[in-house]
């Protein structure tokens, strides 16, 4: 009788265990997501609120579990329910480098594309904004290649796409946050909504110039060993993406919608069968990922690729179309 009552004080003493890393967990999630979206004047409020109520409820409700169990889970509904009620804009006062997405008219093969910036950039906070409209055709696609821009550490790299025509013009796609005015990135703040996500189409002579000239980051280009078909697809579906956000908003998410997982997704659309895998999401290892299915140069040792794809700095760059 003696060892039952020993066995089931231990068990309950395992649950209390659980249940209070379940708390702290929860209470480690809150304090965060109020901490990036609770506006400035209530934030301290609100945290003060969060901890002060994570700390009365195992006080509270000691000795008595259900109750313990059934107040956690009305806490956690009502953070639920608020955590909800935060939804993506497009109408906000937007940084002016990520002010327009991309949208396009497709009319057969002619593709009308509104919003493709051509800035000139001067350095990282002054430059000559433009944006324009132009017009494109699918049968004039000549080639997609993959540019990866690594700046710090060589595991994380931002990846875009891009697409040249018959006439040297050449039109890239970058999944990017959406920062207001005030906002700097955060990667931690991606998990917590606070910013949305934009489809930036660009010329070259801006998007790459600004990463290799004007920020001093390690830009490759990789050829992407892809039919004809398949690269007129894959840009029609960027463009569809880009028409998607424009009538609906998203967030951006540092792990599951980000940069390279944009991609990866119409990519899918466009080949079902290309397998998932980790390099997707340890962006700077997308070239291996690509170099082991045969979707860029294998003539030569993938070091050897590597070294071959950077993008040389101005001033050989920057009169680039």
């Amino acid at each position: 009788m003696f060892r039952m009552v020993e066995r089931k004080s231990g068990w309950r003493r395992v649950l209390y265990g659980v249940w209070l890393g379940a708390v702290g967990l929860a209470t480690a999630w809150t304090l965060m997501a109020l901490w990036y979206q609770s506006p400035l004047p209530w934030r301290s409020l609100w945290i003060a609120t969060a901890i002060g109520t994570a700390i009365a409820i195992p006080i509270l409700t000691r000795g008595r579990p259900r109750l313990r169990f059934a107040v956690l889970l009305a806490a956690l509904a009502i953070v639920a329910l608020w955590w909800s009620t935060i939804r993506p804009s497009n109408a906000r006062d937007w940084a002016t480098d990520v002010a327009h997405g991309v949208t396009a008219e497709i009319h057969g093969s002619r593709l009308v594309v509104s919003n493709v910036r051509d800035f000139q950039w001067r350095t990282r906070q002054t430059f000559e904004p433009r944006w324009r409209t132009e017009v494109y055709d699918l049968d004039d696609l000549v080639s997609a290649d993959l540019i990866s821009s690594v700046w710090s550490n060589p595991a994380i790299a931002h990846t875009l796409i891009s697409f040249g025509f018959s006439d040297g013009r050449h039109l890239v796609f970058s999944a990017e946050i959406r920062r207001e005015r005030h906002e700097v990135f955060s990667e931690v703040g991606g998990f917590f909504k606070e910013f949305e996500l934009v489809l930036i189409a660009a010329e070259e002579r801006d998007i790459v110039r600004l990463r290799t000239d004007v920020r001093g980051e390690t830009v490759s280009r990789f050829p992407l060993r892809i039919a004809t078909d398949q690269a007129r697809a894959l840009l029609v579906a960027y463009l569809e993406a880009g028409n998607a956000l424009d009538r609906k908003p998203r967030f951006y998410q540092t792990i599951t919608t980000n940069c390279t997982t944009v991609i990866f997704r119409l990519a899918r659309l466009v080949q079902p069968g290309v397998p998932a895998d980790w390099r997707i999401l340890i962006s700077g290892y997308l070239p291996d990922y690509l170099y082991q299915h045969a979707m860029i140069r294998t003539d030569v040792p993938l070091e050897e690729v590597k070294r071959q794809a950077v993008i040389p700095h101005s001033p050989a760059w920057a009169g680039h179309d």
